[in-house]
This record gives C-alpha cells, structure tokens and sequence, in this order.
C-alpha cells in the first residue's frame, strides 16, 4: 500500500501578538516581556502538530500590510492573533484581511489575577502603567470584534490565562486538530467506483457541493479496471496478502482457501488502484451480475477494504459519499470512523443496536475481527467473505453529513457509549450503543435532523472538535447528545 496515503498533511497555521509602538519608549521592559508572552504560546502551539508560521509582535500599520502578506504567501490555514496588551485595530485588520482565513482571538492574561497588594506599593506610576499594560489583554478585544464583524471576516475566542489553564490548552488543541482535518479533506482524493445501490434516495449526494465546501478531487472509476487489475495480481503479493489478512483478523475454519484466494487477489488489486489514483477514502457499489468477471470481483473486496479503512483509506459500500466523507474526518481525527447504521432497538437494555455488512474499521475493534463465509450477501448479489465486529466498548461519536433541503452540508453528531452485550453474530459489524438521552430520544430527534440511513461511529468523544471543524468550514452543526 503506498505509504503516501498514511501521512496526513500538516496544517499551516499563523500567530501574530500585537501592542502598540508607542508603548515602548514609554515603558522600560514591557515589549521584551510581551514577546517572551508570544513565544510561550508559540511553543505550546508547536506541539499540536502544526507548522506555525510566526510574524512576531505586530506594532504598527506598516508591519501589518508585511505580516499579511507573509501569511498569504505561506497559504495559512488559521491564524491565532495573540492580544497581548492594548493596541490599536489598524494594526490587525490588514493581516487578516489579505489572509483571508478564519481567525481565533487568544484573549490570555499572563497570570490569574494581577497583585493588586504589590501593584499598589510600586512607589514609580509610570512603572505601575507598564505593569498594568502587561495584563490588558481584554481591553482591544471589543475593538477588534466590531471591526471583524464590520468587515465580515469569521473569528473565534479563546479566554482564559496564559499559563496554569488546561481549559484554554484543550480548546486550543482542538482548533488546530479541526484546522488539520479541514486541511485533509481539501487534498483528499475520494475515489468513486461503480454506482449507487438503486433506490436509496437518501444516500444520492451532490458530488459538486462536497467539493466546494470540503474541498479535494473525486476520482470517478469503473469496476472495470479492478477487475482488470486483478489479471495481474502475482502468487507472491496473493501469498503476502493472505498471510496480512491472518495477521489482521480471526479467520474462522468454515473459510475456505479458495475464498481465502479470491479476496486475497481482490485486495490486491484495490491496493494497486488506490496507489494509482492516490486515494484517500473510497465509495463503491456494483451489482456485479451479467458478468462473471465483475462478480467475482465485487464478491470478494470485504477484507480488502476492510484493511485499506484500517490504513487511513476509509471505504464505504452502497456507494455512500456522504458517509464515506464522514468516515474520513473521524479518521482524520485519529477516532477511526467505521461504517455503520442503526437497525433495531433494544427497549429492555435502552440501547440501539447498530451495524453493517461491508468493510468495517479494524483499529477501533472489540478484540479481533472475526472473518466468516456467507452464503448470501442479503439484498445484494453473490456471496463470500464477510468480517464480524463490535466497536471497542467504551466512550464513541457517531457522525453523518447530511444534504439539507436548502442545498447546504450540515454536520450531525451524537455522543454516546458502547456497551458490552448480546449481538446478532451474523457476520456483520454489530454494535450496542447507550445514549445520554436514551434510545426512543435519540432515535427521534437525530431522524428529525433528515440524515440519511448511514453514519460514521469512532471512538472517543470528539464533539467540541468536530464543531470546530464545522465552524472552520462555515457547515452547521447539530449535537443531539
């Protein structure tokens, strides 16, 4: 598999601190220690894996229009402005304007609270002003909001202290993973094969809206061509993909060698496509009757795919974009993002059960992912290879991008926990989960959202990033629990 597909691209992200020029003559120390406030944030940001692009301490017009400029050639993804103590909004507005991203205001005073037993014995006023202008972060905010909302550049805040504040750390932390997200799907290549599963009008998606507000290419192939690609599968890779698939997964003894083979080449070949095309997440759905080369092929690419979601190439069947896009940012997140949808209600227990057949997402399993034959694969044709799982118990968010009526995305998630328990072990993805709200709650109100039958479930609770994503990308967000 091209290692390509697993390096996730570094968003880039921009800091500025700004005060004002006149300040420094007048007193002695206040902008060395103001800078020393901006490189502490500089590090910190440097560990949430980003490339920081810092234009230092912005103190006049002049270096402003340079800072802007700076930040748009570099083709920043977001730009933290670091307000450290008062200063003038003409030294903000041309940053941000010629950027041309969205901006999240630090609004960090350096300690708690300043002194005030100590502040009030400095004997020298002027030394008291300096000392009280090092605190003034708070004070050109307001300016600085009216002129954004004026101008109609998105902005964010973040309020708290600059040190001994994990509230203010955690959101910050999650701005640059949504900003890192937003940055994969606009280079994400989502290959697309084959066509819908006739019928499910609810999972049909405009393949033109997803690239404008997400960004990133669609690769449209034919079936054709894996099956063509599977012509020149050698015995090594078949022999070297069979012993992946028993490393992977607990292959049960009623599977057959001969199937073994089939998804071995199968798989195979989805590895040399997704290569060729640089792939990053897939969508696919093909009849596969009326002609045997196709069936062979379609019948046989559950462990294939299964492996490549594993690998940071989300796969969905039905030819579900929607979901599949949904799949990616979980993935993107580092929660997984598997493939599931709810299908019965446990009203004794007050939970939903909730699965798929398909690819499933082998990083966020229960113990191994069982591998069992099927003699049918139901309400589709052919038969083979199927894999069994429950996602790993524990905390998870549940994702769907959903079309709405008025021809926009929104985001809808739901927080939630996955219970150990009975599940239906019929060689399908099967899952327990308990909602906040409880089962009858959830089901009503995410079905009152218009999502189509299809989600993304991952592990963790990544709400408030998902949000943030959604904030980044101007997509609206709907959190039911």
């Amino acid at each position: 598999m091209a290692s390509a597909q697993i390096k996730k691209p570094a968003a880039k992200i921009g800091l500025f601190g700004i005060g004002l020029q006149t300040y420094w003559e007048q007193f002695e120390g206040l902008e060395q220690r103001l800078i020393g406030y901006l490189g502490t944030v500089h590090q910190r940001l440097s560990g949430y894996g980003a490339e920081i692009i810092n234009e230092g301490l912005v103190d006049t017009p002049e270096k402003a229009f340079e800072a802007g400029t700076a930040f748009r050639q570099a083709d920043v993804d977001l730009i933290f402005l670091y307000v450290t103590t008062y200063a003038l909004s003409s030294t903000v507005l041309p940053v941000v304007r010629k950027a041309k991203v969205p901006v999240i205001v630090l609004n960090l005073s350096p300690e708690a609270a300043i002194d005030y037993e100590s502040f009030n014995k400095m004997e020298d006023r002027t030394a008291m002003t300096g000392e009280w202008l090092a605190y003034c972060s708070a004070c050109p905010v307001p300016e600085i909001a009216s002129v954004f909302k004026r101008s109609g550049i998105p902005f964010f805040q973040v309020t708290g202290m600059l040190n001994n504040d994990p509230v203010v750390w955690q959101e910050i932390e999650e701005w640059i993973a949504a900003t890192n997200v937003a940055r994969i799907m606009s280079e994400n290549r989502l290959g697309l094969m084959g066509n819908y599963y006739g019928g499910m009008l609810d999972i049909y998606a405009n393949l033109t809206l997803h690239c404008a507000v997400l960004g990133g290419h669609m690769e449209i192939i034919e079936v054709d061509e894996l099956s063509g690609t599977r012509n020149d599968v050698s015995a090594v890779e078949i022999d070297k993909k069979i012993t992946e698939f028993h490393n992977a997964f607990d292959i049960q003894q009623d599977c057959s060698a001969e199937e073994i083979k089939r998804a071995a080449v199968t798989a195979v070949a989805l590895d040399k496509v997704v290569e060729k095309y640089n792939l990053g997440s897939f969508a696919y759905y093909h009849k596969g009757s009326g002609n045997a080369a196709n069936a062979d092929t379609m019948s046989s690419i559950i462990l294939g795919t299964s492996l490549l979601t594993a690998n940071h190439i989300p796969v969905a069947g039905e030819y579900e974009v929607k979901n599949v896009q949904a799949m990616k940012i979980m993935d993107s997140f580092g929660a997984g993002g598997s493939f599931t949808e709810y299908y019965a209600m446990d009203f004794k227990d007050d939970v939903v059960l909730m699965g798929h057949d398909g690819p499933c997402h082998p990083a966020i399993a229960e113990g191994k992912i069982k591998v069992k034959p099927l003699k049918v694969y139901h309400g589709k044709v052919g038969a083979g290879l199927s894999v069994e799982m429950s996602v790993k118990h524990g905390d998870v968010t549940l994702l769907s991008l959903v079309e709405t009526a008025d021809g926009k995305l929104l985001f809808l998630i739901a927080e939630a926990a996955s219970v150990a328990g009975p599940i239906l072990e019929i060689g399908n993805t099967n899952s327990r989960y308990k909602f906040p709200i409880g089962a009858r709650k959830f089901v009503e109100e995410w079905n009152a959202n218009g999502p189509a039958h299809h989600c993304a479930v991952g592990k963790g609770h990544i709400a408030a990033k998902i949000i943030k994503l959604g904030k980044l990308l101007n997509i609206q967000t709907v959190q039911v629990c």
